[in-house]
């Protein structure tokens, strides 16, 4: 089992409708496909009975009851109506059945704009605890995605101050967005929302901005084969997840990347008392430590800390060693700029330790 890595200070529409068929006739009711073999495994539709809309919150009800080391298949949902979907150009016959009937029957909304799936709530899970969230699958659910800009948004509201929305058709065989003749984007689905419910005193916060309960992190590094670390804040975890993306750039600099619905497979496994303060990643041929902060140099220097402090407390280094490691190894990214806290992320390439410092 994996031990998570634990900071001392911080811790064109067309060509896809066949595809898109037989997922929307479909009943939300009905089972999704089958996953792997493996450890028990749950699974989670979205339906108006098992999303929360726009927020996270330690008094939501949860909507599956698991044990740690389970699986769970869940269902997620494109964070859009049916209605701005269609005015876009979509087909009506093309709008998830699912997402109709959320849009018509959830009243319970925001102050975010996000469809989660979940909560779902993991028995050995309590404060202090870290919750591991391996990523095992994540798969593509509608032929088709969209971008859009909206004024007073994106890192440009004063070079953009209008509305402009797309449908972008996803060629599901050949693994690409076809965004306009002649430009074909390679997709890299992940889930652009995934989080535990903050501190029960935080109230229900914005699904919007990234936190120390993960949430709206927006990091395309998190594909299937990577795995989550994020700090548990109340008895369960109540993890969620949706904002589903077929491919975004580092900084999502219009507010949206290429946004879909996506079904994830995830395992969690509950660490006891590992006290992390921060969301951590880890991917095969990488660590990655965040930092999310109003200022972007302050997301900066949390990054960096939290670097820092994993080469101090994992790979036994001294601070000033780690200090100058992470100024020759390690790569910052900003992984988002829009979402009120802007992220940043630290990428520390595994291949450069050869042996372990004890």
């Amino acid at each position: 089992m994996k031990k998570p890595f634990v900071s001392k200070h911080s811790l064109l529409l067309s060509l896809g409708v066949l595809a898109w068929v037989s997922f929307s006739a479909r009943s939300p009711q009905r089972p999704l496909p089958k996953p792997k073999a493996g450890p028990p495994v749950h699974q989670l539709l979205a339906t108006p009975q098992t999303v929360t809309w726009g927020y996270y919150d330690a008094t939501a009800p949860p909507h599956l009851r698991i044990k740690s080391g389970e699986v769970v298949q869940m269902q997620t949902l494109v964070a859009c109506t049916p209605a701005l979907l269609e005015e876009a150009g979509l087909p009506p016959a093309q709008v998830q059945p699912e997402l109709r009937a959320i849009t018509q029957q959830v009243t319970d909304k925001g102050p975010g704009i996000h469809i989660l799936t979940g909560p779902i709530y993991v028995e050995e899970a309590m404060p202090g605890d870290v919750l591991e969230v391996r990523i095992q699958d994540v798969k593509l659910a509608v032929p088709y995605a969209y971008n859009a800009f909206t004024p007073g948004h994106g890192a440009l509201p004063d070079d953009f101050p209008y509305a402009r929305m797309r449908i972008v058709p996803l060629d599901l065989k050949r693994q690409i967005a076809q965004f306009e003749p002649g430009v074909e984007v390679p997709l890299r689905p992940f889930f652009g929302s995934m989080g535990v419910a903050p501190p029960d005193v935080s109230g229900r916060i914005s699904s919007y901005p990234p936190w120390i309960h993960a949430g709206n992190i927006d990091n395309k590094e998190l594909v299937a084969g990577t795995t989550l670390f994020i700090p548990v804040h109340v008895p369960g975890a109540l993890f969620s997840a949706g904002d589903g993306h077929a491919a975004q750039g580092d900084g999502e600099v219009d507010l949206k990347a290429l946004e879909t619905s996506l079904v994830g497979t995830f395992q969690f496994i509950v660490h006891k008392g590992q006290h992390l303060n921060w969301p951590q990643a880890e991917t095969p041929t990488a660590y990655i430590t965040m930092g999310f902060n109003e200022d972007l140099n302050e997301a900066v220097s949390l990054a960096t800390r939290n670097m820092i402090d994993f080469l101090v407390s994992e790979k036994h280094l001294t601070r000033d060693e780690a200090y100058m490691l992470t100024s020759v190894a390690v790569d910052l990214h900003v992984t988002e700029l829009v979402d009120g806290s802007k992220g940043v992320h630290a990428i520390l390439p595994k291949s450069i330790f050869t042996t372990t410092r004890k």
